[in-house]
């Protein structure tokens, strides 16, 4: 961290612990300047930060000012699913999103799009252009089923930062991480079976299950700690579960890290019910804090951890590069791989592995991971600036997406189509059920480029939202009418 870093954190610290609040002036450059022994160029710098950040705001000739701001939003609350298997509903609404993509000039501010733009993505460029100029023929042909070796093995050697003591033959290569979910759903369940899923989860889940005919049972998950091991244990003894699908390091969408001692919890449980666990770490290369949180697969000794994740959040989508550790399911997974896609496209594998080998993977993650922490707060400063009182925010502890919850009544889908007229998208809580709870939630990607163009795509939305809010707080002519009757008042007309 750079000097004038230090000092707009320490500075940013007081602003949050309330030593400087909201309207107060700010030390001046030079009293900071002697205060800390730094320059001058580095207090404006720091201010700077502050100013980008709108902890801050100046005033000609005054100084630097703490911008008033709003009591920060509580977190969700754990939530409450209906616990019973269900048949899986939302595609139509997928669908929807997933079209809204093609159109450029909408503002997607739901996506689950990475930064791509990021200077330390240009080695990778650079290597898939010389793989292609070498006219190499093994990007033109199959590869191995289970994937290029050279990959393999650099996952393996990853690996190790969670914990994994994994080898080149204990991976599998799949084109990117839903396909590393649908082969292990497919390779523990059958149609007519039932899988155990946080609530919410990735829409993408729920919709593999329902292509496989297989029923969700959603747990109730608490914003911090993640599934509910108790109401898990509960559903375990009413019901034949075959697997639980899981994202405990930087879920998506709520963004919280599984805490280790739940992590052993939920296998001991998986173990004494012997139901497989699908773990799910797309994500989990991108947390905040180092090291990198463990994964379940780690504390595994029996292979009944699926282990799916891929490149597409840290690196980018478009190169449908992921990966699986089955465990004990490894032929199954062969198999599946085989009747289903086959190898995996050759060309992007062998970019991504030269790109590791290179040693440019981990500057890469370090620069993200800061960039995206960095966001979070200028998007959390934001919503609480734009959007009303009465929401409930989640804090991510990595990756880029936020989960906002507004009161009961809410209706996020037809914000959405409201929305639409000014070319913005969002991703509504419904997506994210089974049976189409969370309507009045919604989630946010914090990746996108922090321009004048997202600010006041924030601000349309938070505008939106509290036209809406307002709108579902306020009782209907009916609802008046019923009251004014029940009340005894006569209604003429």
């Amino acid at each position: 961290m750079t000097r004038y870093q230090h000092l707009a954190t320490l500075l940013a610290q007081r602003i949050e612990q309330g030593l400087y609040q909201g309207g107060e002036r700010l030390p001046s450059v030079r009293a900071l300047s002697a205060e800390h022994g730094v320059s001058i160029s580095t207090v404006q710098q720091a201010y700077h930060l502050l100013e980008e950040k709108q902890l801050i705001t100046p005033q000609p000739r005054s100084g630097y000012f703490v911008t008033p701001r709003k009591a920060t939003p509580p977190m969700p609350a754990i939530t409450r699913p209906v616990q019973r298997p269900v048949e899986i509903t939302q595609w139509e609404s997928v669908l929807e999103l997933i079209n809204a993509r093609l159109e450029d000039d909408v503002l997607h501010l739901g996506s689950g799009m990475p930064d791509t733009s990021q200077p330390t993505m240009k080695p990778l460029w650079k290597i898939i252009s010389r793989l292609g100029q070498k006219q190499d023929p093994r990007i033109l042909n199959y590869d191995n089923i289970y994937g290029v070796y050279a990959l393999r093995e650099q996952v393996a050697r990853l690996a190790i930062d969670s914990g994994c003591q994994l080898s080149a033959e204990d991976i599998v290569t799949t084109t990117g991480c839903h396909e590393a979910l649908s082969i292990s759903i497919r390779a523990v369940c059958q149609s007519g079976d039932i899988i155990a899923v946080e609530s919410p989860t990735f829409h993408g889940t729920m919709q593999t299950l329902r292509g496989f005919g297989i029923r969700a049972i959603e747990i109730p998950t608490d914003s911090v700690t993640g599934i509910s091991l108790e109401a898990l244990e509960l559903a375990l003894e009413q019901w034949p579960i075959k697997a639980v699908v899981v994202v405990p390091n930087c879920n998506n969408p709520l963004g919280f890290i599984m805490p280790d001692g739940r992590k052993r919890a939920l296998l001991s449980l998986a173990q004494r019910f012997d139901i497989a666990i699908i773990e799910d770490d797309v994500y989990g290369e991108l947390a905040y804090d180092y090291p990198r949180p463990i994964t379940i697969k780690s504390l595994d000794e029996d292979g009944r951890v699926l282990l799916c994740s891929s490149f597409s959040k840290v690196l980018a989508p478009g190169l449908r590069v992921g990966w699986v550790a089955p465990g004990r399911y490894l032929d199954r997974v062969i198999h599946l791989k085989y009747i289903g896609t086959g190898s995996t496209a050759t060309q992007t594998q062998m970019a991504v592995a030269e790109f590791i080998r290179q040693g440019h993977y981990q500057p890469h993650l370090r620069r993200v991971r800061a960039h995206y922490q960095r966001n979070l707060d200028i998007f959390t400063h934001w919503v609480r600036h734009y959007f009303p009182c009465g929401i409930c925010v989640s804090r991510p502890q990595g990756g880029f997406l936020m989960w906002i919850e507004l009161p009961e009544a809410f209706d996020a889908v037809r914000l959405n189509r409201e929305l639409r007229e000014s070319k913005i998208q969002i991703s509504v809580g419904s997506l994210f059920s089974a049976a189409g709870k969370y309507r009045n939630c919604l989630r946010l990607n914090y990746a996108l480029p922090f321009n004048d163009q997202t600010e006041r795509g924030l601000a349309i939305l938070g505008a939106a939202v509290e036209r809406a809010m307002e709108r579902c707080m306020s009782p209907t002519p009916q609802a008046e009418v019923r009251e004014k009757v029940e009340g005894g008042t006569s209604i003429k007309g």
